[in-house]
Formats: structure tokens, sequence, C-alpha cells
């Protein structure tokens, strides 16, 4: 399959709850620095953005933080009727994103002795992963995190394209589904693999491990991850809208093919739609400051113990161009810089963060457009913003 079509088949397949970009996988040895922070330089990134919108990307906005201060940087429109311009202000729905604060949730949990990353799913959710090939006692909290579990993506299933994807979305974005009507679009088909043998990316195994965490402490992952991180982190742009369709102000209008099967030049304003389709997957919203302010905090480890700051950098091979740790996207850059966040696509969003090893020099950047089908251009900013001298 060609780079072309690896990456509109994911962004098709992940549709509502996250694509994972797919394009050019490197291998090379890894390091710590980078380009962009020794000379505190932006000029290859602003490219790297300006080629996004060139290659019809509504609007694009980045934000970088290093030793040297922040950059922001933008191309295209908030608002393409308008002419509105991005801004470093602008609200956006992080998708994915929404899994590294799960994740993290969680691992303090662990660390506070209120359960395992090796429990199973049964010990939490009794019988919610039974039949069908599937058994919950096989299954465990750390495989639903890394993506080892074999739990099938409710986002892949025709199921969930009929009914939210194209046509779908524009009768259905304002209804409310339960985590658990969600999973069962999932359930009905079988495991892709057996627990540990395999790895897929699967957003059925965040909407479990956001049940697990409003069973271990009776409150929603919401609420935790707006306790234990956002709170302690003074995110103050960061929020978890619930069933809240609304956007707050300033927004980008979010643009979309609605990732229909046979999508035709029609693009429609996505920007409001009912969170809960996304949930413990990928309901976050978010800016880029808060976002580089979170990654950041994260990987110097300002949020967990050393114990758990092991397990979340503990990564998985997925045989594409990252690895995976505890919800966590590890890339290799070209340059043999690695860097750690995560990416998020939702209906007329995608967004990405990433960060060095010691935390230092974060990037998030913003796409109002949800219909690229080339990975090269949004892989190109990460080799911009680290790799590039300049």
């Amino acid at each position: 399959m060609s780079k072309r079509a690896t990456w509109k088949n994911r962004a098709f397949l992940r549709g509502a709850a996250v694509a994972i970009s797919a394009a050019v996988a490197f291998t090379c040895a890894t390091g710590t620095g980078s380009a962009a922070e020794e000379t505190g330089k932006h000029d290859a990134t602003q490219r790297a953005l300006d080629a996004l919108e060139r290659a019809g990307m509504p609007g694009v906005a980045a934000e970088v933080s290093g030793k040297r201060g922040k950059w922001f940087g933008s191309a295209g429109y908030a608002d393409t009727a308008t002419k509105r311009k991005r801004t470093a202000a602008d609200h956006l729905r992080a998708g994915s994103n929404t899994k590294s604060f799960v994740s993290v949730v969680l691992l303090q949990l662990e660390a506070e002795g209120r359960l395992s990353l090796d429990d199973s799913v049964e010990r939490w959710l009794p019988g919610v992963l039974k039949g069908n090939g599937y058994d919950g006692t096989k299954v465990t909290v750390r495989q639903l995190l890394n993506h080892t579990s074999g739990v099938h993506d409710m986002v892949s299933t025709p199921e969930w394209r009929e009914y939210i994807n194209g046509p779908g979305f524009l009768a259905h974005r304002y209804e409310t589904w339960t985590p658990q009507r969600i999973i069962g679009l999932a359930l009905k088909h079988k495991p892709d693999f057996e627990p540990g043998t395999g790895w897929n990316y699967s957003n059925t195994n965040f909407v479990l491990a956001g049940m697990i965490i409003e069973k271990v402490t009776g409150n929603t992952y919401a609420r935790e991850a707006e306790r234990r991180i956002v709170k302690r982190l003074k995110l103050r742009e960061t929020t978890f809208p619930g069933t809240d369709p609304k956007m707050p102000a300033p927004h980008a209008i979010g643009y979309s093919k609605l990732y229909a099967a046979n999508p035709g030049p029609e693009i429609y304003d996505a920007t409001e739609y009912n969170p809960a389709w996304s949930g413990a997957t990928g309901e976050i919203i978010s800016t880029t400051g808060d976002l580089n302010r979170y990654y950041s905090a994260l990987i110097k480890g300002e949020l967990l113990p050393a114990a758990q700051q092991r397990e979340l950098l503990d990564t998985v091979k997925t045989g594409t161009f990252f690895d995976y740790g505890m919800g966590l996207i590890v890339r290799t850059l070209s340059c043999g810089v690695k860097v750690y966040g995560h990416d998020g696509i939702v209906w007329g969003s995608l967004t990405s963060t990433a960060t060095t090893a010691d935390g230092k020099h974060t990037l998030t950047f913003h796409l109002n457009g949800d219909w690229l089908e080339d990975g090269k251009p949004y892989e190109d900013v990460f080799e911009a913003e680290f790799c590039a001298k300049g």
C-alpha cells in the first residue's frame, strides 16, 4: 500500500475518535537534542505549515515552547469565509490526546495502590468483555493502555461508519450514546488477536479504561483528570465538555468531509457535535499552549512517581513508524531525535503534540480540516521543528 493510501485509509478508519497519522518510517539512532531548540529559529517549521495550507488544509496553527521561549506560527484561516487568522488563543478539539490523560490517571491510581496495570478487565468490569471470543479475565489494564488487548476498534466497524460518518454525522451528531452502547459496536466483531500477542490501535480500549476509572474512584474519568492533572498544572483552557456540543471562544471552524466512504468536494462545518461520541478516547478541548505545558510536565516526571513513569515510557513495537507506550506515541525522527506525545483526529480537527525526551522542547500543531490524504506534509512539521537547521 502506498504512503498516500495508508494515510487515507487510517484517516477513514479512525474517523471520529482518532487516527494515528501514517507516513514515512525512519530507522536511526536516537538522540535528545533538536535543531530549533539550539538555534531558536523556526523558519523550517513555518515552511512546513505553509505546505499544509498548499496541500488543501483550511488552516494550521503551531506553538513551540523551549529554553528560548515560545514561538507561534500559522497558515491559512480559522474561518475561510471571513479570512480570520489562526491564533494561539484558539481552542481546539484535541482528540486522542485524551488517551494520555486517561493513562496518567490510571498510573496515578496504581501508584496509590488502588489498582494494578496487571489487573484484568473482568476484575473491574465484570461481564463487559465476554462472548464472541472475548474473555475479560485474559485482558489487562496494561493491554488496554498500550493497545495490545486485541479488542476490536469500534471506529473501524461498518456500523460506526454508517451511523456517524458521512451523512450519518449530520443526522446523529447531537445524540448521546453511553460507553456501553459504543463498546457494543466493537464486541459484535471478534477480537483482532489473542491478548498480548499483537498490536492494533483500538479506541474501544480507552472507552473501557474510562469505565475502569469510574469503577475504582466513583468519579468519571473526566472529573479525575481535571482534579489530578488540569488543576494541578493550571491548564486553564483545558476542559472535558461531556455532552456539550459547543466550543469555547475563540476557536477555529472545524471543516470536514465527514469521513464519507467516497467524499466529494463538499466541505461541512463540523465544529459542533456531542463529545460523548469520543468520550475517553477523544473528548478533550484544549489549546496549543496548554498541551505543550501538559506534555512537557508529563515527560519531565511532574505527574508520576518514578515507577509509573517507567511504565508510561515502556513502549511496544507497533509495526508502524512509531512505538507506543501508555497512551503515548513515540516517534524517532530522521535526525535521531525521539519525541513523545500523541495525535488526535476528530471531525474537523487534527492535533498533534510532541516533546523531546527531557521535556524541554515541545511542539503542538492543529489543523482545522480532516481530509489530508498525504501524510508526508504532516510528518514534515515534526521533522522541520526538531531536525531542520533554522
